[in-house]
């Protein structure tokens, strides 16, 4: 007769031996991601990586390839974000970093965000940033800088959620989102809109991503909104959108993050917004929580795939021409030396949906993909992890405290 030390041992070996087994074919028979290698020097990409760690927080760099080969590389805060390469040579980044003693209205020591002005090289260093404390860590960082021809830096606040210009520690003009938008009673308390993108796109004009509302509004300075993309947040359009491109009146490039898809917007002539091409996959795998696609002035369009941590130069027919597996998680990559452009080659609308059949092994499970996306979003995992291995495991952590109980009650 088996015992009850007996029956506890054999469910915690089993349930630890199933669910490592699980792991090892699934690693042995995943797809292979970054194989689509060209080391031309003239393929040369800048990155922002937010890093990993919990709440991806840690290991923050700013890098170069040439190719798929690092050149250069700062890894000096906790998460850095969008990158451009300015006229100089000298890279603007926004980022956010924890450790600063003046703190306003929080407590010492704190966190700050803000960009950073930095100076390339074997030796990459900081020349200059400008910075402000925020409450904390998580939904309050500025995502992006860009310079103005007025010499102005144009930012994205998520803190106070509203866009900015600044001249050395002074900002010169603000447009806030309460504009707009009905907002709580304190927006540093809550991830509210969490806006998480601005471009200038000509005439005092620029293009604000409105994560949280599924919406891109046209801000134009003195004016305020004068044009909305995807007005009223449909999802199935635009679900937490980032970094969308302008690529010419009528039409917008954009990171349709969680529905795990690139789109191109075309305006109708009803005035609406339609998708006219998308692309769900490459080299087989599925985008998972995209963050940033520019469209190239050859015509190609470059891909930040978050979550499965991996850049990709695709096609219009969405055939990977690059590709480049990435240390941690992503945030934005641009092509050097044009970065991402305003204007940009259009796809045909007959097009369509490049991405080809759903990718084996994707799909959704309810709670479960919610669950998996929570856990890429905020922790590097492989990229073939998926929602059954998750149910794998409550099946297989289940046995091993079944027989661990068993175990202890003999």
């Amino acid at each position: 007769m088996v015992s009850r030390t007996q029956a506890g041992t054999a469910l915690v070996v089993g349930g630890v031996l199933v669910f490592a087994l699980a792991l090892v074919v699934s690693a042995a028979v995943a797809p292979s991601i970054g194989t689509a290698r060209d080391d031309d020097a003239s393929r040369a990409t800048l990155v922002g990586s937010q890093g990993g760690g919990p709440g991806l927080h840690e290991d923050g760099s700013v890098y170069r390839l040439s190719g798929t080969n690092t050149t250069w590389k700062l890894a000096d805060a906790e998460s850095y974000f969008d990158v451009t390469r300015l006229d100089n040579g000298s890279v603007l980044a926004g980022f956010m970093h924890g450790g600063y003693e003046a703190c306003g209205p929080y407590e010492s020591p704190c966190v700050h965000t803000g960009f950073r002005v930095i100076e390339p090289g074997p030796d990459p260093r900081v020349v200059d940033e400008f910075t402000f404390p925020v409450r904390t860590r998580k939904n309050s960082e500025v995502h992006d800088v860009e310079l103005l021809p007025s010499g102005e830096f144009l930012v994205t606040d998520m803190e106070h959620e509203r866009i900015m210009t600044v001249r050395g520690d002074e900002i010169t003009w603000q447009w806030n989102a309460s504009e707009r938008y009905d907002a709580p009673d304190d927006p540093t308390k809550v991830d509210w809109l969490h806006i998480n993108d601005v471009d200038h796109v000509g005439d005092d004009r620029y293009l604000v991503s409105v994560r949280n509302a599924n919406e891109l509004v046209i801000v134009e300075r003195g004016e305020g909104v004068v044009e909305v993309i995807n007005d009223g947040g449909d999802p199935e359009v635009l679900d937490h959108q980032h970094n969308p491109q302008w690529l010419g009146d009528g039409a917008v490039l954009v990171a349709d993050s969680e529905n795990d898809r690139i789109v191109e917007l075309h305006r109708t002539e009803s005035g609406d917004w339609t998708v006219a091409w998308k692309l769900d996959r490459a080299e087989g795998v599925g985008f998972s929580w995209p963050r940033d696609a520019d469209r190239l002035p050859n015509g190609n369009t470059l891909i930040t795939d978050s979550a499965n941590q991996r850049l990709v130069e695709v096609n219009e027919s969405g055939r990977t021409v690059w590709s480049y597996e990435t240390p941690l998680i992503p945030y934005e990559a641009e092509r050097l030396p044009a970065g991402e452009t305003v204007g940009g080659p259009l796809y045909n609308p007959s097009t369509g949906d490049a991405g080809g059949a759903q990718a084996a092994g994707s799909g959704s499970i309810p709670v479960l993909s919610f669950l998996l996306q929570a856990l890429q979003t905020s922790y590097p995992l492989p990229f073939w992890i998926a929602e059954w291995h998750l149910a794998l495991g409550v099946v297989c952590l289940g046995s091993v405290v079944a027989g661990s109980y068993l175990r202890l009650t003999e």
